[in-house]
């Protein structure tokens, strides 16, 4: 039985048809992504389920006891609240009985009166097993990076997302709306929300742009396309497929309508020849056809990304030397040598806060390291993405941003009619005079790519362009990007975007340490498994060879291991094996094509167990180390 279902919902704005007569329905445990281009309608959509917009016309039917949490795409409004308030606040009656507690313990005086208070509200969240609710509360806010006594006025935007995110998480809702959820979160955060939301037991609906997010987590793809929602059961290879077979035939019948139509134009201006009561009924036909013809809505048109030439810099862009930068007593880069050459398209990755944007900083010369030498290298032209999109005025228009009052532009050497030049980039005429400040966050980011791919650059520096654009215009990006003929150096949290365009990868791993590697994010992923392994072999290594030392050097004495514990390191190697085999074994099944065909039971299993086999070889390997260092 469905959790919910639409039965002909339609809803217009003004003259504008965001959903005409559609049929919908989600059953407990199906994860499904919302997908289409931006302004289809996805978020209106959402509002329609979450009962915050009425349908003009239509049915919608809900479970009695249908608990929706929906995290939505606009930045939550400014509060006094501290992030623990607001993500407890979505566990009702519970969430403030924690929250007082949590305060309780943060003010509590050593009066009579406030340590009873306190040994009172212990006393209710025990009774209902609060507890274990205000572990989730606490882990929320731990994987998700969030200061629990800090006020939600006090926080950027896309922190004030990730306090709404697990608050909606931790709700443990039936079901559960998530609009961009990745957006502004690291990759460490992203794999975290994966895990989780392959556990839930609810149903999911979300709408995304990291398409490895979407491989990962759909179990059935529906599209909002022009008003109209198709379902595709399966992976997203499966709905690349079936939709360009659907395009291909929609040309096709639309081709055979218009030459039908041109026919019937030429036979109303050869003037009526035959009867007239057939001769009628075909002006009526014209008519109707007219009619269809008129109410056609075309295929959203697409972003053409062109980028102006530059001569080429020198074959050095930047040598960085022995590169050491700290804030405080905080190590940032520690040691950090790299030689970036004409050419590179090298992405950079690491978790919030890490350094990626203190490193371009230092590339770029706004910040000097400690220690160590930067040395830029000749004819350099910049172009720099801001994640904050510094370069925009959001007080003036979409047109002065990019032409400052001029009505031309200039384009790989050619004058273009600045509103020619931002219709490419999804600008109507009636929207280059609005002020910056009301577009949306996917519009700000095309108008500030707009920008910068007027600009003579052979050097770019792209900063989270991703946030906020629809699937088709990041394809279209990494297509541009890949032909670039300059540098590139690119952060960015999305794993795909950053497989498909990058050549090497800058790691930031913690405590300082910086690394390079050869490829994308799956390439540094395989890299680093393989250094891990090296490093476990190379302890192993030396075990043995102190074995076979016959006069070994003094070392400090260590608690000796008992029999049980002997008998545990022994056997881990093998279950490591096993694990390590199995884990390999799920991750192929997962990346065949036709694993997202299986009946959903057996795939929501399957990807259960390969989280289980995850966690349990991350238990094994730490179990080992920790045996292995009392030997």
């Amino acid at each position: 039985m469905p959790l919910l279902s639409l039965n002909q919902v339609s809803l217009a704005y003004g003259h504008h048809p965001l959903l005409q007569q559609v049929d919908f329905q989600i059953e407990k445990g199906e994860r499904v992504c919302l997908v289409g281009r931006n302004g289809t309608g996805k978020s209106t959509l959402f509002r329609v389920i979450s009962k915050q917009a009425e349908p003009d016309d239509g049915e919608v039917w809900r479970q009695d006891t249908l608990r929706v949490a929906y995290l939505e795409q606009e930045v939550p409004t400014d509060s006094e609240q501290t992030i623990y308030e607001v993500v407890a606040g979505g566990l009702g009656e519970m969430g403030q009985l924690l929250t007082d507690y949590h305060n309780a313990v943060h003010h509590v005086g050593h009066s009579e009166a406030s340590l009873a208070q306190l040994n009172e509200l212990q006393q209710q969240i025990e009774a209902q097993d609060g507890w274990n609710i205000n572990q989730k509360v606490e882990t929320a806010l731990s994987k998700l990076e969030l200061e629990a006594d800090k006020r939600l006025i006090d926080c950027s935007g896309g922190m004030r997302r990730r306090v709404l995110l697990a608050r909606a998480l931790v709700s443990e809702p039936d079901l559960l709306l998530l609009d961009e959820p990745t957006n502004h979160m690291d990759i460490a955060a992203i794999t975290w929300l994966e895990a989780y939301l392959l556990n839930f037991k609810g149903a999911l609906i979300f709408i995304t742009h990291d398409r490895t997010f979407l491989r990962n987590l759909a179990t059935r793809i529906v599209e909002l396309d022009r008003g109209v929602l198709s379902s595709f059961p399966g992976d997203y290879a499966h709905y690349l497929r079936k939709k360009e077979e659907m395009l291909e035939a929609e040309s096709r019948a639309n081709a055979k309508f218009d030459k039908k139509l041109a026919e019937h134009e030429v036979w109303i201006r050869q003037g009526i020849k035959a009867r007239r009561t057939r001769n009628e009924g075909k002006v009526r036909r014209l008519q109707e056809m007219r009619r269809k013809a008129a109410e056609r809505i075309s295929q959203q048109g697409k972003v053409n990304f062109n980028l102006n030439s530059s001569e080429l810099s020198g074959k050095i862009v930047v040598d960085l030397r022995h590169i050491h930068f700290q804030y405080d007593e905080q190590v940032i880069i520690n040691d950090f040598s790299s030689r970036i050459m004409r050419g590179d398209r090298i992405g950079i990755i690491g978790p919030n806060g890490s350094g990626k944007s203190t490193l371009l900083k230092i590339i770029l010369g706004d910040l000097t390291p400690q220690q160590g030498d930067v040395v830029m290298g000749t004819k350099l032209q910049l172009a720099y993405f801001d994640q904050h999109r510094g370069d925009l005025n959001p007080e003036k228009t979409v047109r002065d941003n990019i032409s400052e009052g001029s009505d031309h532009v200039l384009v790989r050497g050619k004058s273009r009619h600045v509103i020619s030049y931002l219709r490419d980039f999804l600008f109507p005429p009636e929207r280059i005079d609005s002020p910056v400040k009301i577009l949306s966050g996917g519009e700000r980011n095309r108008l500030l790519l707009a920008k910068i791919f007027l600009q003579s650059a052979n050097l770019m520096v792209l900063d989270e362009p991703t946030n906020d654009l629809d699937v088709d215009t990041l394809e279209l990006l990494e297509d541009l990007l890949s032909d670039y003929e300059g540098t590139l150096l690119l952060v960015s949290h999305d794993r795909a975007f950053l497989d498909n365009v990058v050549t090497s990868t800058i790691a930031f791993e913690g405590d300082g340490a910086v690394q390079e590697y050869v490829g994308g994010y799956e390439d540094w992923l395989r890299q680093r498994k393989t250094d891990q392994q090296e490093t476990r072999a190379e302890k192993q290594q030396v075990k043995a060879d102190k074995q076979k030392n016959d006069k070994p050097a003094p070392v400090k004495e260590k608690k000796k291991l008992v029999y049980k514990e002997q008998r545990e390191l022994a056997a881990l190697p093998e279950l490591i094996e096993k694990l390590e085999n199995e884990q390999q074994a799920l991750e192929q099944q997962t990346t065949q094509g036709e694993f997202y065909q299986q009946d959903k039971a057996v795939i929501t299993a399957t990807l259960q167990r390969l989280q289980e086999v995850n966690d349990e070889l991350q238990v094994a390997y730490d179990r080992w180390e920790y045996l292995d260092s009392l030997t």
